[in-house]
C-alpha cells in the first residue's frame, strides 16, 4: 500500500531539515528588500534635494503675488523609481521638459553631465497654491442662479484643479450653475455660465445710445441670449446686428 508523503519525509529528516532553513532563508530575504524598498536611497534624496533647491525659488516667485490674492507656495517633490540603479555622477544638472508649467501636477528632470555614464531621470513634483476663494456651503442644482449666500471664504489649494479660481464674486453671483455643485467645493470657471436671458426666436428691445440721442426698436433673436454676452437679432427690416444682452428683454448696440 502507498504510504502518505508526510510518512516519507519523515524518513528522509535531513532534507526535511534543509528544505525548511531554505524557506526561513528565504523569508528572511524576501523581508530584507521589502524593507530596503521603502526606505528611499541616499542617492534618491540627494536627487530630490536638488530637484528641491532648483524649483523652489520659482514657485515662490512665480506664486507669491496673483493678479487676484496672494498666493502660498507649497512644493512636493517626488521619490526616484527604486528600481532604478544610477551610475555615479560628479554633477547632476536639473532642468524641466518644454512647455512645463508649476501648477499642480508637473516633473523635473535631472540629467548627469559629469560622469562614466550620461543618464536622465524624472521625478514627479506637485505645486500647490493655497489663497483665499469661494466654497459652496450648501449644494446647488444645475441651472440654478447662484446667490452671495451660496459661498463663503475658505484657504484651498488653487492648483488642485486646472480650472481657474473665481475669487471675484461679481464673477458668479448672478450666474447659473453648470452642473450640480457641492459644498465644500471651491468655485471655478468650468462651474458657472452666464444667466439665459431669453431663448433663440424671442422678441427683444434693440438700442442703441448716443450723444443726446436714443433708437430702440423691436427685432427677433436668432440665437438664445446670456446675460453680458454677445447676441444676434433680426430688425424689422431684416438687417442683422449683434448687440450685448443688457437684460431679460434688451440687447445693446455699440456705435
Amino acid at each position: 500500500m502507498r504510504q502518505p508523503s508526510t510518512l516519507r519525509l519523515q524518513h528522509q529528516p535531513a532534507a526535511w531539515r534543509l528544505l525548511c532553513l531554505f524557506l526561513v532563508l528565504l523569508g528572511g530575504l524576501v523581508g530584507t528588500a521589502s524593507v530596503r524598498a521603502a526606505q528611499p536611497s541616499a542617492e534618491s534624496a540627494e536627487l530630490e534635494r536638488v530637484a528641491r533647491d532648483f524649483l523652489q525659488p520659482s514657485v515662490n516667485a512665480s506664486l507669491g503675488q496673483s493678479a487676484d490674492a496672494p498666493l502660498r507656495a507649497e512644493l512636493v517633490v517626488g521619490s526616484l523609481d527604486q528600481r532604478l540603479r544610477l551610475a555615479p555622477c560628479a554633477q547632476v544638472e536639473p532642468h524641466l521638459p518644454a512647455n512645463t508649467r508649476l501648477w499642480g501636477r508637473a516633473r523635473i528632470g535631472l540629467r548627469c553631465i559629469d560622469g562614466p555614464t550620461r543618464w536622465n531621470v524624472y521625478l514627479p513634483v506637485t505645486v500647490k497654491a493655497f489663497g483665499p476663494a469661494w466654497v459652496l456651503r450648501r449644494p446647488v442644482n444645475a441651472g440654478d442662479v447662484l446667490t452671495q449666500d451660496d459661498a463663503e471664504m475658505a484657504d484651498v489649494d488653487w492648483a488642485e484643479h486646472p480650472a481657474s479660481i473665481l475669487a471675484n464674486q461679481a464673477m458668479w453671483v448672478g450666474q447659473q450653475a453648470a452642473y450640480t455643485l457641492l459644498p465644500g467645493q471651491a468655485l471655478r470657471q468650468n462651474m458657472v455660465r452666464p444667466t439665459l436671458a431669453f431663448s433663440a426666436g424671442s422678441q427683444v428691445r434693440v438700442t442703441q445710445t448716443g450723444a443726446g440721442f436714443q433708437v430702440v426698436v423691436t427685432g427677433q433673436a436668432l440665437s438664445s441670449g446670456q446675460l453680458g454676452q454677445i447676441t444676434r437679432v433680426r430688425l424689422p427690416g431684416g438687417r442683422v446686428v449683434t448687440g450685448l444682452v443688457k437684460d431679460g428683454q434688451t440687447v445693446e448696440l455699440s456705435l
